[in-house]
């Protein structure tokens, strides 16, 4: 994504969750409203100039949200995702609108906080997304082991266990994480979030993750003050 804001459209037929949702998006890192629309036609016809993500209401004034859905799959792999804000809680429309890829589904009301949270990993999915087709860089870490090993090995796949991870967890961002540390140096939870651009509570998941399946140690770094600082590293072997 070279750095570029995600460019989101915010489609709901209250003028006032409009702008409220607005707010929230804008205070995103990451992201910004490249529109929005109070139809689901305006929806449409915005939606063709290229944004990133709708947040879509499933209640609009002339189409419904799952026929939305439904027109914005037609522009093939130029066509934004969609992420749900909806009141609407019924088995049909939740199904279909899941039925139609959609990235999440938010009911509302919600908060600032429970929309920040869908937005940044939703921009960490949409990251491994394009990772996934590009080559890596080794951390040196795993340099090391290929020194050691003479062969290339892929961390994830063979020590961290990324064929059977818990929902909500990408194997491509736990590559990233472990990227991030080597078997030398121990890091803090802070230091790999920002090594790796995603928020501290995303990292902590993915170490405890990797922590759990014995692909990274842990130890601690006490302090003059306060509780002792955790630190993670690659373990040995």
């Amino acid at each position: 994504m070279n750095g570029r804001s995600i460019r989101v459209l915010v489609v709901d037929d209250d003028q006032g969750a409009r702008a409220l949702h607005s707010r929230f998006v804008d205070a995103a890192p990451g992201f910004t409203v490249a529109g929005a629309a109070g139809t689901g036609r305006d929806a449409l016809a915005q939606s063709a100039s290229g944004v990133d993500l709708v947040l879509l209401d499933m209640r609009l004034p002339d189409i419904s949200g799952v026929e939305v859905l439904h027109r914005l799959r037609t522009f093939g792999d130029a066509g934004p995702d969609v992420l749900v804000i909806s009141s609407s809680q019924d088995q049909t429309t939740v199904r279909q609108a899941l039925a139609a890829r959609v990235v999440g589904y938010l009911v509302k009301p919600f908060t600032e906080a429970a929309l920040r949270e869908r937005l940044e990993r939703y921009r960490e999915e949409r990251q491994a997304r394009s990772d996934a087709g590009r080559e890596r860089p080794l951390a040196q870490g795993e340099i090391d082991r290929l020194l050691a090993t003479g062969g290339i090995r892929t961390v994830s796949s063979s020590r961290a266990g990324s064929r059977a991870l818990p929902k909500g967890l990408a194997a491509t961002t736990l590559e990233r994480v472990l990227a991030a540390l080597d078997a030398a140096t121990g890091r803090s939870v802070v230091e790999v979030a920002a090594a790796c651009e995603m928020s501290r509570a995303t990292a902590h998941r993915y170490l405890t993750h990797l922590a759990g399946s014995g692909a990274i140690a842990v130890s601690h770094r006490y302090g003059r003050r306060g509780r002792p600082e955790v630190l993670y590293r690659l373990a040995p072997g």
